[in-house]
C-alpha cells in the first residue's frame, strides 16, 4: 500500500496543498480549514516526510545534548528538561556521552559539521583552548551549559556552585557541626576547580579550618566511596563531609555505613546537584540544589533562539542554587 501523500490530502480536505502545508506547519490558518485538514490526516493516516522537509528548509529538526555521563542522574534531569522545550518547538533531542576527556569533547564538536543536527548543547567535563576555538567554529550554534570564559562569546548557562557550598556550609553551623571535611572531583574539571575553591572561600568566611579535602579520582560512587576510605583513614576527628556532587556523597555514606558511624549522628553529609538520587538514600541525603533542571530549560531556549538568530549577542545566565535539607544532615 502506498504512503499517502500531501496531496492526497489536499484532496481529502478539499483544500489546496500550500493550505494543508500552513496547518501541518503551524501557521496561521481558519478553524475550518485546520479541522478539515487534520480530519483527513487521520482519515488517511498520512506522516510528514522529515526528509524532504529537511531538504526543503535546510534542517534536520534535531538538536544534539552532550554529556560526560548519562548515567549521572543530573544529567538525566538536565535531558528531560531541554527534550521538553526543543520538543515543543518540534525538535528531536539526541543524547551523546562524550566522556571526561576533552579531547573527545572537541572531537564531537567538530563533528557536527557532518550536519546530522542543526544545535548542539554541551555540559563539558574539562575546558581548554582547543574546546572554545571549536566552539566558536562550529558549523551550527552551540550553546555551553556550563563555564567557559566570557571572551570565548558564546551562550553559557552555569550553576553557582560556590554559593551552594556556601549555603552547605552555613548549614552545618545551625546544626552545631563545625568539624567539616571536603571530597570533590578531580579539580582539574570544571565543577571540581569551582566547588574546591568555594569551599575554601566557604570556610574562611565563617572562620573555620577545614578537617580534610580529598579528591576522588572521578564523580561517581565507586570513586566517593573510596575517597570516603580515605579519608576516614586518616581523620577521624570529624562531624561533617561535604561532597562536589550527589554520586560522591552517597559512596561516603556507604563507607560510613560500612565503618559502623551513622548519619547525621556521628558524621552529617551534604551532596550536590539534588538529584532523583538525593530522596532514595537512607537517609534521605542533604544536597545543594544547583538548579539542572532550569539550567537545561535555559540552555535549550538560548540554543532555539540562536538558530533563529545567529547574530545575537552572546548571553551568559548563572542560576542561583538552594539548598534541599533532609535527614542526612
Amino acid at each position: 500500500m502506498s504512503r499517502p501523500t500531501i496531496a492526497a490530502v489536499a484532496r481529502a480536505a478539499g483544500v489546496s496543498v500550500a493550505s494543508v502545508s500552513r496547518v501541518l506547519n503551524g501557521l496561521p490558518a481558519t478553524e475550518e480549514m485546520a479541522k478539515r485538514v487534520q480530519r483527513a490526516v487521520a482519515e488517511l493516516g498520512y506522516v510528514p516526510d522529515s526528509r524532504a522537509r529537511s531538504l526543503k528548509v535546510g534542517r534536520t529538526f534535531q538538536l544534539t545534548l552532550a554529556v560526560a555521563d548519562v548515567g549521572n542522574p543530573v544529567y538525566v534531569t538536565m535531558m528531560r528538561a531541554v527534550e521538553e522545550v526543543v520538543s515543543a518547538a518540534g525538535y528531536r533531542l539526541v543524547v551523546t556521552t562524550t566522556g571526561p576527556d576533552v579531547v573527545d569533547e572537541v572531537a564531537l564538536v567538530r563533528g557536527m559539521a557532518r550536519g546530522y543536527a542543526d544545535g548542539l548543547v554541551i555540559s563539558p567535563l574539562r575546558v581548554d583552548d582547543d574546546l572554545i576555538k571549536s566552539i566558536q567554529e562550529c558549523d551550527v550554534p552551540v550553546v555551553v551549559a556550563g563555564n567557559v570564559p566570557a571572551k570565548a562569546g558564546v551562550d553559557t548557562v552555569r550553576a553557582n556552585s560556590p554559593k551552594g557550598i556556601l549555603l552547605a556550609v552555613e548549614h552545618l553551623l545551625t546544626t552545631h557541626r563545625h568539624k567539616v571535611a571536603f571530597i570533590n572531583g578531580p579539580v582539574d574539571t570544571v565543577p571540581g576547580t569551582a566547588r574546591a575553591k568555594g569551599f575554601t572561600d566557604a570556610m574562611k568566611a565563617n572562620s573555620l579550618q577545614p578537617v580534610a579535602q580529598v579528591e576522588a579520582e572521578d564523580f561517581t560512587f565507586a570513586a566517593g566511596r573510596k575517597a570516603g576510605g580515605e579519608l576516614l583513614d586518616h581523620s577521624t576527628d570529624l562531624d561533617a563531609v561535604i561532597a562536589a556532587n550527589d554520586l560522591l556523597a552517597v559512596g561516603v555514606m556507604h563507607e560510613l555505613a560500612a565503618r559502623g558511624l551513622r548519619v547525621p549522628d556521628d558524621v552529617a553529609v551534604i551532596g550536590m546537584d539534588d538529584s532523583e538520587l538525593a530522596e532514595q538514600t537512607f537517609p534521605p541525603l542533604t544536597s545543594v540544589n544547583l538548579g539542572s533542571a532550569e539550567r537545561g530549560r535555559r540552555a535549550a531556549e538560548l540554543l532555539l533562539a540562536r538558530i533563529e538568530d545567529d547574530t545575537r549577542t552572546p548571553r551568559r545566565i548563572v542560576v542561583q542554587p538552594s539548598l534541599s535539607v533532609r535527614r542526612s544532615s
